[in-house]
C-alpha cells in the first residue's frame, strides 16, 4: 500500500533493508545538494521512497477482514511505517493479537466471534481520520493500531490543550465555533485580537496558521504579545506540529529578543529530539539562523556526541548544516572533530555528502585541510560514486588551486573510462571547466591525440550518451585554435552522430560554432544549459515555510 499524499506531505516511510537513498542516481546536471532529480530526469522527493517488504504469512487483519485506508482491504504484506524488526517466534497468534489490542475496536477491527458494537475513543484521545493522517503524516487507521510485531505502527494521537488538540474534517465538534467560523466566513476582516483565547487551536489549523503568520508580519508589539502569551505556554507542542511550527518560525524571525529567548530557553534539554523531528528540525535551523552566539552555542552543545547520528538522518542533517553556515567556528569544533576518520563515509551518504560540502564552503583552511588531505586519499572511488562525485565537484568549483590539480591528476590516463561513467563523466566537466591552464590542456590533449591506428578518444566520447556531455564542454573552454582543430574533427561524424537521441546537443553545438565562425551566429550558450542548472540547490530548504 502506498499512501502517496502522506509521503508528499513528509511522511517518512520506511522499508526493512532499503538504505538511504536506494539505488537510484541523480541527474547528469545538478550538483548534488537535495537529491530533487533523478539521474534519468525524474523528480523525486528528498526522502527515502517506500519499498515493497517481503511477504508475510497469510491469516491475521488479512483474515480478520481489516479495513484497509478509505475502505480498501488491507493485505497483510502492507508496508511497515515506523514498525520494528520482527523474528517469527515473537510473533502472537493474530487472534490473540486482535482481542488483546484495545484500539481494534476503533476502527471495527474485531476478530470472529467478537462484539459487533465498537467502542468509542476517550474524548481526550481522538484518532486522526483518513484526511488528517495526511496533513499530518500519520499512518491511516486501517495500520495506525496495527502492534510493531505484525509490522503495524503505533496510534497517534493529538494529545494537549484542548485547543491544539483540533482534527482537520470538516465540521468536527472538537472545532471550535470560532474557528468554524473563520474558516466559513470569507467576507469578514478579522484581526489578532479577534481570536484571543483560540491562537494554539488557529495555530494548529492550516488556515489559521496562515493568518497568524501573515499578521505578525506587521504585528505591532502589543499585538505580538498577545499572540505570544498564548502560544509561548504550549510552544514545544507546535514546534513539531505540521502548521504551528511556521508560528513558532515567524516569532523567531519577527519576535522580541525576549521572545526568542523565551522559545529558546523551552528548546533546551530538547534540541537533538527537534532537530531528528520533521518540523522541529525547522524550528531548530530558523533559531540557529536569529538568536544571539550564545544561545547558538548553547543549542549546538546539545548535539555533542550525536553528530554523526544527526549527519545521518534526513531531518537532522538541515541542522548541522545550518549550524556550519551560522554558529561561529569555536563553538563548533566538536562538529568538525566528528568527521575525522569518517570523510569517505559522509561523502558516500545521500545527506552526509551536503554536509562534507557546507564544510568546505564556511570552515577555515584549518579546520578543513586535515579533511581535504582524508579525501583526497579516496578521489579516485569518490568520483565514480553517485553522491561523492557531487563533493568532488565541489572541490574543482571552490576549492585552491593545488587541490584542483590533484583531482585532475587523478583524472589524467582515464578520460575515456571516466567519461563514459554515468556519475563520473560530471566531475570530469568540472576538470575541464575548472581545472588550471595547464591541467585543462593536458585533459584536452588526452581526448583529441590520434593514435597510430587513426583512432582517437574524441570520437568515442562524442557518441557516448554521458561522454558527449565532456565534448560539449570542452568546446566552450578551448582556446580558438583547438576549437577549430576539433570541429574539423567532429564535422566527418555529424551524421552518424543525428542518429543518437544524445547527440543532438552536440551536433547543435557544432553547428552554433561552424556559424560563429562563418561570421553568422552568436556563440551559443554553455554546454551545462542543455542539462539543467549547474550551481547546487540550498540543502537547506527545509526551512521555507
Amino acid at each position: 500500500m502506498m499512501y502517496s499524499p502522506a509521503h508528499s506531505a513528509g511522511m517518512a516511510i520506511h522499508s526493512a533493508g532499503v538504505a538511504p537513498g536506494g539505488p537510484h542516481g541523480f541527474s547528469r546536471t545538478q550538483s548534488y545538494s537535495d537529491n530533487r532529480y533523478l539521474r534519468n530526469g525524474g523528480p523525486v522527493s528528498a526522502y527515502p521512497l517506500p519499498q515493497p517488504v517481503a511477504q508475510r504469512p497469510t491469516g491475521g487483519l488479512a483474515s480478520a477482514g481489516v479495513a484497509g485506508s478509505f475502505g480498501a482491504p488491507a493485505p497483510y504484506s502492507a508496508h511497515r511505517i515506523h514498525s520494528q524488526p520482527h523474528t517469527p517466534h515473537q510473533m502472537p497468534h493474530p487472534h490473540q493479537m486482535l482481542n488483546a489490542h484495545p484500539h481494534m475496536q476503533m476502527m471495527h477491527m474485531q476478530a470472529p466471534g467478537a462484539p459487533s458494537a465498537p467502542k468509542q475513543p476517550p474524548p481526550q484521545q481522538q484518532m486522526l481520520m483518513p484526511r488528517e493522517a495526511m496533513m499530518y503524516g500519520t499512518p491511516p487507521p486501517a495500520l495506525m493500531n496495527v502492534p510493531p510485531a505484525m509490522g503495524g505502527a503505533q496510534v497517534m494521537f493529538r494529545n494537549g490543550p484542548k485547543s491544539a488538540a483540533v482534527m482537520e474534517s470538516p465540521g468536527h465538534p472538537q472545532r471550535s465555533a470560532l474557528l468554524e467560523e473563520f474558516r466559513g466566513n470569507k467576507t469578514r476582516k478579522y484581526e489578532l485580537k479577534d481570536i484571543c483565547d483560540h491562537m494554539v487551536e488557529f495555530s494548529c489549523d492550516q488556515h489559521g496558521s496562515r493568518f497568524i503568520q501573515q499578521k505578525l508580519e506587521q504585528a505591532t508589539q502589543d499585538e505580538k504579545e498577545l499572540v505570544f502569551e498564548e502560544v509561548a505556554r504550549n510552544a514545544r507542542q507546535l514546534m513539531t506540529d505540521v502548521f504551528g511550527n511556521y508560528v513558532i518560525q515567524k516569532f523567531f524571525e519577527h519576535g522580541s529578543q525576549v521572545q526568542k529567548h523565551v522559545l529558546s530557553k523551552q528548546m533546551e534539554g530538547h534540541i537533538l529530539t527537534l532537530s531528528l523531528q520533521m518540523y522541529g528540525c525547522r524550528v531548530v535551523q530558523k533559531a540557529l539562523e536569529h538568536v544571539i552566539t550564545e544561545q547558538q552555542a548553547s543549542m549546538v552543545r546539545e548535539l555533542d556526541g550525536h553528530v554523526l547520528q544527526c549527519v545521518k538522518d534526513q531531518n537532522g542533517n538541515h541542522v548541522i548544516q545550518k549550524a556550519i553556515e551560522r554558529v561561529p567556528a569555536e563553538h563548533i569544533k566538536f562538529v568538525i572533530d566528528s568527521f575525522h576518520g569518517q570523510v569517505y563515509t559522509l561523502a558516500t551518504h545521500p545527506y552526509g555528502c551536503r554536509v562534507i560540502q557546507r564544510m568546505f564552503e564556511h570552515c577555515d583552511e584549518a579546520q578543513t585541510r586535515p579533511l581535504l588531505e582524508e579525501l583526497h586519499r579516496y578521489t579516485t572511488n569518490l568520483v565514480q560514486d553517485q553522491y561523492g562525485n557531487y563533493v568532488i565537484q565541489h572541490v574543482m568549483e571552490r576549492g585552491k588551486p593545488a587541490d584542483r590539480s590533484l583531482v585532475c591528476s587523478r583524472v589524467r590516463g582515464h578520460v575515456l573510462q571516466l567519461s563514459k561513467h554515468k556519475f563520473a563523466s560530471n566531475v570530469v566537466e568540472k576538470c575541464i571547466a575548472y581545472g588550471e591552464i595547464k591541467d585543462r590542456r593536458a585533459l584536452i590533449d588526452e581526448i583529441t591525440a590520434v593514435r597510430r591506428d587513426g583512432s582517437s578518444n574524441l570520437i568515442n566520447m562524442m557518441k557516448d550518451q554521458y561522454a558527449n556531455y565532456v565534448v560539449q564542454k570542452m568546446l566552450d573552454v578551448v582556446e580558438e585554435p583547438q576549437r577549430e582543430a576539433i570541429l574539423v574533427k567532429i564535422q566527418p561524424h555529424m551524421a552518424a552522430l543525428r542518429k543518437f537521441t544524445y547527440g543532438k546537443h552536440l551536433i547543435s553545438k557544432v553547428e552554433k560554432y561552424m556559424a560563429m565562425r562563418d561570421g553568422v551566429a552568436e556563440p551559443p550558450m554553455s554546454a551545462g544549459s542543455s542539462r539543467g542548472p549547474q550551481t547546487p540547490v540550498s540543502a537547506s530548504s527545509k526551512t521555507s515555510a
